[in-house]
């Protein structure tokens, strides 16, 4: 059951971890209110509140639950009241638009820390920055910051700029920081059930280098870690899985798990980009147009050491995409026999 932000009652505790007047700390006068609140934090028992944007999303719904495991008070900003069970329990809902300032300040009184993410949009950079200024207003104790990997080496590419740009104003200014710089979603494949079950045809033009996909479980976990863990302020965090996929290798793991010849539809991407606007604004598929053409031309790779500092901020290693695929065919497969017998 989730929880609206209006009129929400606070504890003595929270009080405590919100407002603490520096000259009522011998000696802290000089030093950041950021740090004072950390310290306040650390003081009751780690209890952390944390205003996570791009809640609903397939990485931001996996991050609240991760939170919610590690028991921080979690509140989500979404434009729309969200629907009974959307959220863990506990979870309190701001009601928002990361354009409307009003709404995000709103939404982040109170905050010990800020996750953000905002997903691709013509406005991605306005979006951003307005959640960050409206942060480092507020003094936000810190800010982990959901970038993209290789994001210095696309800046051809939007939606990319858009980031690298918001990732410069985390650097330039006082406000704690992580940055974690994902690669491609592992689950994005999700949505290609029709043209693997159907004519067997695994569409996307990621080419033969490969780039390193990682699992949103792992992002998930890591940005919870970098939330309510200490020793990540200042970090940047390239998160990449152990191997490299590439289209006709995806191909080939599709053709072993659904047991059936599975081709790589090759690197068309003038093609790519027309079958894409038929699903989403012409903006967004040439964006997506360039980033697929930024990984055939520069590669997508994980550089060294990337994957072994993933292992070890999470304490396993992180899951391969051959795992995905077989968990993802065995539950396609079976959905015809559960539909039957329902």
């Amino acid at each position: 059951m989730t929880t609206p932000v209006a009129n929400r009652s606070i504890t003595l505790t929270q009080v405590k971890l919100i407002i603490s007047p520096v000259d009522s700390i011998p000696n802290m006068a000089s030093i950041p209110t950021w740090q004072i609140r950390q310290t306040l934090i650390a003081d009751n028992n780690n209890i952390m509140n944390i205003l996570v944007t791009g809640g609903t999303g397939k990485v931001g719904s996996e991050v609240v639950k991760e939170l919610r495991k590690r028991g921080a008070t979690v509140r989500v900003l979404v434009r729309k009241k969200a629907q009974p069970a959307q959220f863990p329990d506990g979870v309190e809902i701001a009601i928002g638009d990361l354009l409307d300032p009003v709404s995000v300040q709103k939404a982040l009184n109170g905050m010990d820390k800020l996750y953000l993410l905002n997903g691709v949009a013509a406005d991605e950079l306005t979006q951003g920055l307005i959640a960050y200024d409206l942060a480092k207003k507020l003094k936000i104790g810190h800010v982990v910051y959901h970038s993209v990997f290789k994001v210095d080496r696309f800046k051809d590419v939007p939606h990319f700029a858009s980031k690298i740009a918001i990732e410069s104003a985390l650097r330039e200014f006082d406000v704690p920081y992580t940055i974690i710089r994902p690669n491609y979603f592992i689950q994005n494949d999700l949505s290609l059930k029709g043209p693997l079950m159907g004519p067997g045809v695994y569409p996307m033009p990621l080419g033969i280098p490969g780039i390193s996909v990682v699992d949103i479980r792992d992002i998930a976990e890591a940005t919870a870690i970098a939330l309510t863990t200490e020793g990540h302020e200042g970090k940047t965090y390239n998160l990449n899985g152990p191997s490299l996929l590439s289209g006709p290798g995806a191909a080939s793991i599709w053709s072993a798990v659904l047991n059936k010849q599975i081709r790589y539809g090759g690197e068309a991407l003038d093609a790519w980009e027309e079958q894409m606007r038929k699903a989403a604004p012409s903006w967004m598929a040439f964006d997506m147009r360039m980033m697929l053409q930024g990984y055939l031309e520069r590669g997508f790779g994980a550089d060294e050491g990337d994957v072994e500092i993933l292992t070890k901020l999470l304490g396993h290693p992180p899951r391969s995409y051959e795992d995905f695929a077989r968990e993802t065919a065995l539950e396609w497969i079976e959905e015809p026999t559960i539909a039957a017998k329902q």
